[in-house]
């Protein structure tokens, strides 16, 4: 499959943070350019700033300088509704500790990002179209059978698949995934990579980091982050 235009860019991002007196810089003029269709790994060692970077992409941090612009339209420059309708709709995200809530089943945990997007009263008027999807996206992630479950109940490697079925309930065009095999072993590290490579194969654009090179070798592409810059 093709590559398309640029959906995702950053610019010049820099970002520091305080430790005790000292001020540390994890960020030091980032630029990056994502395509529709990409499966990105960004890979650097343990304090480079993987984890930085992918929130600052996907809104849930900001840049101390530089922008970062979706479909040409700059992060900085979004209203909060629109902001937070960006990390709703347009982006999906997967950590490596899965952060599902226990007190709710795996059909509620995957249905929260349509759920958080309306109003009581919307939701109680698209909660079947809601819910079907939420139905779809478990199929396609092998949990119909676990739909009832709560996640305690369930292995890591299919919690990390429900974090993802949940990160795909809004049919985001960017999928933002943080060490999403890195609380997993082997075996089933590599059943989570290739559920990411059927979901590129598809015509997903993933940006993974990770620390580990036989992870990032899986990717399309490998972007190195070392002493704040990237190179590929």
């Amino acid at each position: 499959m093709g590559k398309q235009a640029a959906i995702l860019k950053a610019d010049g991002l820099h970002k520091a943070y305080r430790m005790g007196t000292a001020r540390v810089k994890v960020l030091k003029g980032v630029d990056l350019t994502v395509r529709e269709g990409d499966f990105a790994a960004v890979i650097g060692a343990s304090g480079s700033g993987k984890s930085t970077l992918l929130h600052i992409l996907g809104g849930l941090d900001r840049p101390d300088e530089g922008t970062v612009s979706f479909d040409g339209r700059d992060l900085s420059r979004m209203r909060a509704r629109e902001l937070n309708r960006y990390r709703n709709e347009m982006v999906g995200f997967v950590f490596q500790f899965y952060h599902l809530l226990d007190e709710l089943n795996v059909l509620e945990n995957v249905l929260l990002p349509a759920m958080v997007s309306r109003s009581i009263a919307g939701w109680f008027m698209s909660r079947r179209v809601a819910r079907r999807r939420a139905a779809e996206v478990l199929e396609q992630m092998g949990l119909s059978d676990r739909a009832r479950h709560k996640p305690y109940q369930l292995s890591g490697g299919e919690r990390q698949r429900v974090a993802i079925g949940r990160a795909l309930m809004n049919e985001p065009r960017l999928l933002l995934a943080d060490e999403p095999t890195g609380n997993l072993d082997s075996t089933t590290g590599n059943g989570i990579l290739a559920v990411l490579e059927r979901l590129n194969q598809a015509g997903q654009t993933i940006v993974m980091v990770t620390h580990d090179e036989r992870i990032a070798a899986r990717a399309e592409r490998t972007i190195t982050l070392a002493d704040g810059k990237i190179r590929e």
